[in-house]
């Protein structure tokens, strides 16, 4: 009987140590001058965290475009997590975590413009006068298709770094980026004869997700436990101010003229949980069931 003993004791220990390793959770990561992942990877090192399970946060080391990076989750290859403005599309062919993740501060847009071009912006007062000039994006990006949908001329560029040197040139009139972002970018590019515009702003709904592949449940649910476990003890909105309050404070929505788009690539957001809603009234930080 001793040796069956021993035996089930060695079984025990190998799942012991199996459930003991930790998961090695990939997401794309950013190259060296990009800082736009900073913010997402964070949380998502804080949804692991507050799942309670090992975890081990490795970047991939890369950056491509949104429908190959898709094309990789579905295949598992490479990376097993990324983070996206949610679509009908998206939702279909992957598995979303159904917790907005920032906020939806990607939905309030600043524009990027060159330093020879304030006056032209400062006389805009109306969406038909804005209508008139043309917007920059990377044209896989949804933000192309939401602006074309609201009547908004696109210049669609194949890739995100040389849209700066394109914008100086003259290619096209402005860059609308997010709060989160265009500070960082201003600075980066200033030198190019770059500012952030002092007076206007977009804003549509957008519910930034985790996404997993289909078959990841598991991931699935360690991250929404995660998620909803950093909404409810405030380290999520502690996070959100770390990375964004001061982007907030500098932008003024509330002093801004905005032009409110309709986004038909949205889906609806969640209507039960607390989701981090982000309101001008309270910003930079709010959050709401």
């Amino acid at each position: 009987m001793k040796w069956k003993h021993f035996l089930c004791w060695i079984v025990w220990m190998a799942v012991s140590q199996a459930q003991a390793q930790p998961e090695t959770v990939i997401y794309p990561g950013a190259i060296s001058s990009d800082q736009r992942t900073g913010y997402y990877a964070a949380v998502l090192d804080l949804a692991l965290k507050k799942s309670g399970t090992p975890y081990r946060l490795q970047a991939s080391g890369q950056m491509m475009v949104a429908p190959r990076l898709m094309q990789q989750l579905q295949d598992r290859d490479g990376i097993n997590v990324c983070w996206w403005p949610t679509s009908p599309e998206l939702e279909q062919r992957l598995l979303p975590v159904r917790i907005p993740i920032d906020k939806g501060i990607l939905g309030w847009r600043l524009f990027l413009i060159r330093k020879d071009d304030r006056a032209r912006f400062a006389a805009i007062h109306t969406l038909p006068q804005l209508q008139a000039l043309v917007a920059g994006q990377q044209r896989d990006w949804s933000d192309t298709a939401i602006l074309r949908a609201n009547g908004i001329k696109v210049v669609g560029a194949g890739l995100y770094p040389p849209m700066f040197q394109m914008l100086a040139s003259g290619r096209f009139h402005y860059f609308p980026r997010g709060v989160g972002e265009i500070w960082n970018e201003e600075r980066q590019h200033g030198g190019l004869g770059l500012e952030v515009e002092g007076h206007l702003a977009l804003h549509y709904p957008v519910h930034t997700y985790f996404f997993v592949n289909k078959h990841d449940t598991a991931l699935a649910q360690r991250l929404e436990h995660g998620l909803r476990t950093a909404l409810k003890d405030g380290s999520f909105d502690a996070l959100f101010e770390q990375y964004n309050g001061e982007f907030l404070r500098r932008a003024r929505l509330g002093s801004r003229t905005v032009f409110e788009l309709h986004n038909p690539l949205t889906t609806p957001a969640p209507r039960q949980g607390k989701t981090g809603g982000l309101h001008l009234s309270t910003a930079p930080l709010s959050s709401e069931d």
